[in-house]
């Protein structure tokens, strides 16, 4: 008898077709799927915007091989969602393209092949007879500018403000945390002054794994003599050595969650070295005064306490700041996922400022976004609050009042959900079950909802759990280069990318513009919007030019092909979007450590080298050598403290769940310190978050670790 999974007996004994040769679509003229440092588009789908031939990774080449798959076969949809909900997000991802609209009615137990048309009018009934302050409108950093922007005008033209995105599990901290200190929610410069700066900080972020591009320019800088510096709990070999034998030129391993203490040492050091530029303070800042009293009276004792580092391991990393002349600071959600995210960005932020390194060429602050578009999704309005001057614009234009309630926030919707107030949801790329904390507690959550609809490409968790009394409907889309017009996508360096689409490899999938507005056309007949128009994408990319500032040249872009940076976003020159024109310093308060005497170690989620956010392409890690994901990383001497063995078995546990039977592997993070990889480790992750970003802190989570059995 197999011993398959019953789902994976039937998909391996089905008529399929096969997948396509993924190489065959790098070339093409679109931009890179995957993470947010941005490739492809006009120039070709290997080259950047600096045209450097080839710029190419894994990640690009995971994402296509994805997409390029052949359909799932309807076999597989004869099987009960329990069958379904046993299969991991690896093995849901490899199952194939989703071909089929499917729909689960209420109290069901699978889902059901549905028509386009049909499918279309039991949205829009659904969203019709829900009241819009029930509903919300969630997108990954998948989709295009234009999906996005139809998205969030239907939705307010609906009557919700309830629109938001991913960033808010990942950056929306670092968005928080640079408008209060510099007036900007982006990054300050762009790829051509990075390759020009003498000093790249990377701050709790793995780029060998995430943004593996980025570690060829770490390299670069290395190579014309410039440092490299490098803080992260953990000591992961591919920011050791990037490639040749050069690697990064400090090492520093503070404690999981010592952020803040870290980055406020070194500002003492810079300051009480005399390296700072006191000229740009005194001419384009506030609030220094107040800054340098708060690290006077924070006592290096304490600082060495908390971080785990010694005072003159700070002091020395201080000195080498001291020595560049353009310095960059790169973090990622290293920094941005703990209960005091924006304040780490704000750190950071103060820091830079402290040298001037904020409003010159060749210098300045560079979030490591994680999706290919996460970035445009923010520009275009996915977000639950509009700036001032695009809401104007787009009430003036339309003759509308749009909503003036306060929307929610990704986490704060869930929340809502949880408490019964939210009737229906639209939920455009992503894995929100996988994405949010707690994981019982997200799949009660999701199934309290009473109607769902899903815009994918591929299953994911989240297609089976949380769902099994709830109604919901999956719509397959199309990839970006399998799209009928042109797409835009923004990456972390504000540049707006043109993806020309390409063959439609699939025979029931569409444009994720064309499905929201059929959707939108069906729900607001008559209403100010003539959506029928934004079927045209260059209609929709007229619209967008006129409402964000910036996107002027998005008017005729299908048209002129010139790819751009959005304006007014780089600090070239000193000069802050702040009611003052002056950056500011911010103090905020340290905190202390998560850990307690029932949970005494501090425990942060990882990606690993084989996923893209929640996607699993492959289930070992090249880079830290495991063979599975269901593991826990940690410090030689814990384990021997804890009489555990590295390739034994533990069982992890917090106040909100457990792991049980994890591998245990030793690696380099401080002790009291430990690893476990993302989505799985939700388990244990609360919903706790920063009160200001509403970021959920994914990296700062104190556990117990025993030996297996011992957990009761």
């Amino acid at each position: 008898m197999s011993n398959l999974k019953p789902v994976l007996q039937t998909w391996a004994t089905a008529e399929r077709l096969p997948s396509l040769n993924p190489s065959a679509h790098v070339d093409s003229r679109n931009a890179c799927k995957a993470c947010g440092l941005g490739m492809g588009g006009q120039r070709g789908g290997r080259t950047n915007e600096l045209d450097q031939f080839p710029s190419i990774c894994r990640k690009s080449l995971q994402a296509h091989s994805s997409d390029t798959q052949g359909p799932i076969p309807v076999e597989v949809f004869d099987h009960p969602l329990a069958e379904l909900a046993q299969l991991s997000g690896h093995e849901l991802e490899h199952l194939g393209r989703l071909n089929t609209v499917l729909h689960k009615a209420a109290g069901e137990d699978r889902y059901r092949p549905l028509g386009w048309d049909q499918a279309l009018v039991l949205m829009a009934g659904k969203f019709r007879a829900a009241d819009p302050d029930r509903t919300f409108f969630y997108t990954s950093g998948r989709s295009s500018n234009e999906a996005g922007f139809v998205l969030q005008l239907m939705a307010r033209l609906y009557g919700t403000n309830n629109v938001n995105n991913c960033s808010y599990y990942c950056h929306q901290a670092t968005s928080v945390g640079l408008q209060t200190t510099v007036g900007t929610g982006t990054a300050t410069l762009d790829l051509e002054q990075l390759v020009n700066s003498d000093c790249i900080f990377v701050i709790g972020a793995n780029p060998s794994s995430n943004h593996p591009r980025f570690v060829t320019l770490l390299k670069a800088c290395r190579d014309r003599g410039g440092q490299v510096i490098v803080i992260n709990p953990a000591k992961e070999p591919g920011l050791v050595t990037f490639s040749q034998g050069v690697g990064a030129s400090e090492y520093l391993q503070p404690k999981i969650g010592s952020d803040l203490w870290l980055l406020q040492g070194l500002a003492k050091a810079v300051i009480e070295g005399r390296h700072t530029d006191q000229g740009f303070i005194d001419a384009h800042t506030e609030g220094f005064a107040a800054f340098r009293a708060d690290l006077e009276a924070t006592s290096w004792a304490s600082i060495a306490v908390q971080t785990g580092l010694a005072e003159d391991r700070i002091r020395a990393l201080a000195d080498l700041y001291a020595r560049a002349d353009h310095a960059v600071f790169a973090w990622g959600m290293g920094v941005t996922h703990h209960l005091h995210g924006a304040a780490n960005v704000e750190a950071i932020a103060n820091l830079a400022l402290l040298r001037g390194m904020v409003g010159k060429p060749a210098a300045g602050l560079l979030p490591l976004r994680g999706h290919s578009n996460i970035q445009g999704m923010g520009t275009v309005g996915v977000k639950p609050t509009l700036a001032a001057e695009v809401l104007d614009h787009l009430e003036k234009t339309y003759g509308v009042r749009l909503p003036q309630t306060k929307g929610m926030d990704t986490l704060a919707c869930l929340e809502a959900a949880a408490q019964g107030n939210i009737d229906a949801a639209l939920m455009m790329g992503g894995n929100l079950f996988s994405a949010t904390p707690n994981s019982a507690w997200a799949a009660a959550t999701l199934d309290k909802i009473g109607f769902k609809v899903f815009l994918t490409t591929t299953l994911n968790r989240g297609h089976v759990v949380g769902m099994e009394t709830s109604e919901a409907l999956i719509l397959p889309v199309s990839a970006r280069d399998e799209e009928r017009q042109p797409t835009t996508q923004e990456s972390m360096f504000n540049y707006i990318r043109l993806s020309d689409g390409g063959p439609v490899r699939l025979d029931h999938v569409r444009s994720e513009v064309e499905v929201l507005c059929g959707l939108a056309e069906a729900l607001l007949p008559g209403g100010p919007v003539d959506f029928s128009l934004f079927r045209q994408h260059s209609h929709v990319q007229q619209a967008i030019a006129a409402a964000i500032p910036g996107m002027a040249p998005l008017a005729d872009i299908s048209q002129t092909k010139q790819e751009f940076t959005v304006g007014g976003r780089l600090l070239t020159r000193p000069e802050f979007a702040t009611a003052t024109g002056r950056a500011r310093f911010a103090v905020r308060a340290a905190p202390e450590t998560q850990a307690s005497a029932a949970f005494p170690f501090v425990l942060a989620s990882v990606r690993s080298e084989g996923q893209f956010n929640s996607i699993v392409y492959d289930e070992a890690d090249k880079f830290r050598k495991t063979s599975t994901r269901w593991c826990v990383l940690m410090n030689r001497m814990d384990i021997d403290a804890l009489g555990l063995e590295a390739g034994g078995r533990a069982d992890v546990s917090s106040p909100v769940g457990q792991m049980r039977g994890v591998l245990v592997y030793e690696y380099d993070v401080p002790r009291g310190n430990a690893l476990t990889y993302y989505p799985e480790a939700n388990v244990l992750i609360g919903t706790a978050h920063d009160d200001r970003s509403k970021t959920p802190a994914f990296k700062s989570t104190a556990v117990a670790i025993r030996a297996t059995g011992e957990l009761r």
